[in-house]
């Protein structure tokens, strides 16, 4: 996946999608109003004026996050190459933000334990809800194998 930031509108749906996405109800108003994972999106938008650019996890081939982790919560699928956190084994120590040399592991809190939060290309989805989702095309999803 990558951005093309003369796409991007800065309208922030890539992060509200994601949201959903992790949701337990997968519904954009029930994630926000009934679940309150408001501020729990793995992508993020920067802004620069009169840029914007959401930065997302690179799935990295040698991922630092990965090496840094203390609990073995982050892990790289060897068969697909995606780097992710097993929310359960996360133990909130923030050593793979620190670790990430792309700022795109956020600290974050589910059902109030802190936990990594970072893009993990919706394994369970057939494309990431932030791609699909994307007014102008400005996140772009190739479904290829990813290097190891």
């Amino acid at each position: 996946m990558y951005a093309r930031r003369e796409y991007c509108i800065n309208c922030h749906l890539c992060e509200v999608y994601c949201v959903a996405a992790h949701s337990k109800s997968r519904d954009v108003w029930k994630a926000f109003k009934r679940e309150g994972l408001r501020g729990t999106h793995r992508v993020r938008v920067e802004e620069r004026w009169p840029e914007s650019l959401p930065v997302q996890c690179r799935h990295c081939d040698e991922p630092q996050c990965v090496q840094g982790c203390i609990s073995g919560a982050m892990v790289k699928d060897p068969e697909t190459g995606i780097v992710y956190c097993q929310e359960d084994k996360c133990v909130g120590c923030w050593t793979c933000v620190v670790s990430c040399p792309f700022g795109a592991v956020r600290p974050g809190y589910r059902d109030g334990r802190p936990i990594a939060l970072k893009c993990d290309l919706c394994r369970a989805l057939p494309e990431p809800a932030c791609v699909a989702h994307c007014p102008n095309r400005a996140l772009v999803y190739e479904g290829r194998k990813l290097k190891i």
